[in-house]
């Protein structure tokens, strides 16, 4: 998660993004839903952490009170 932050940037990444290059490293690129738990889980941690923000619409939100789509950004 944080490398494809790193390369985008400045620019935000989708949980999805993430969950996808998951599920090709393990050679199941159509596996990439079962992976959403653990992204979601890995990403609160990285938040809670500091190291990235969870925002919709570009504004920081809480993650375990966010509802509808997230996009993850490098702090």
């Amino acid at each position: 998660m944080i490398e494809l932050l790193r390369a985008r940037g400045t620019g935000s990444a989708c949980p999805s993004e993430v969950a996808r290059m998951l599920a090709a490293r393990d050679g199941r690129a159509d596996g990439w839903r079962e992976q959403m738990p653990t992204v979601q889980d890995a990403a609160r941690r990285l938040a809670a952490r500091g190291e990235i923000l969870i925002t919709q619409q570009d504004r920081p939100v809480d993650a375990a009170t966010a509802r509808g789509p997230i996009r993850l950004r490098l702090r």
